[in-house]
Order: C-alpha cells, then structure tokens, then sequence
C-alpha cells in the first residue's frame, strides 16, 4: 500500500478536558436540544416539553436539574395565579449559541437522517433505549 500509516499507541493525543467535560454534560441525550430550544427564547416547562418530542416530563425535569446546577439554565417561578415556571439561559447558556449553530450546520451537510442509518442493536424492536 502506498500511504501506509503507523499507527503508535503513544502518538495518540489524549483527549482535552474541556472536551470531556462538554460531553458529559451535553452528551446526555435530550440536553443539547433542550439548550437548542432556549437558545431561542425563554419557555415554560409545558412549553418546552412539546419542543422537544418524545422527552417525558421527568427526564425533562432532571435535565432542566443537571444544566441548571452547571450553571447553563435559570428556572424562574412566576407567582401567578396560575403558578408557573420558565426557563431561561443564563450568560454561560446563550454563549453557546455559535457552537450549536454551527454543529445544527455540520450536520446538515455531514450527517444523514437517522433512517439513513444502518440499524444497530440499540434500534432493534424489543431493546430499550437509555
């Protein structure tokens, strides 16, 4: 073969921190769309349930729980009547706006349709999804 390349264990860069920390956060399925969505403007809890289709109303909760705690989110209760609660981005949250712009971009151009996909053991009938 022409270019072969060699592949030396310890060439390999180890993965920067900022990255993995990123990723653990909004790696976690449903934080990123849900970021996505306020980024646009502030929501009420049943206002964001509906953004983002197929997420229940506790999982939604605990992500609004985690993002809040790592300083992303604002919840915000509004005394009412009816008592109500929004959700905002703080000043951290909305810096992101240019990333996720530019990942909703790269995706359009370098990512398939997930029905494109070719189907793994996580799509299969019967297996539950994490």
């Amino acid at each position: 073969m022409a270019a072969e390349q060699n592949h030396d264990s310890a060439a390999c860069k180890r993965v920067d921190q900022g990255i993995t920390r990123v990723f653990q956060l909004l790696g976690k399925r449903w934080s990123g769309p849900i970021v996505a969505v306020l980024v646009e403007q502030p929501a009420y809890f049943t206002d964001l349930r509906r953004a983002v289709p197929g997420i229940s109303e506790r999982m939604l909760s605990d992500r609004l729980a985690e993002l809040g705690a790592a300083g992303l989110v604002l919840r915000e209760v509004d005394e009412g009547p009816p008592l109500r609660v929004s959700y905002r981005l703080t000043e951290a949250g909305a810096a992101l706006e240019p990333a996720l712009r530019e990942l909703a971009q790269w995706a359009k151009v370098h990512l398939p349709e997930a029905s494109a996909w070719p189907e793994t053991s996580l799509e299969r009938p019967g297996r539950v999804r994490a």
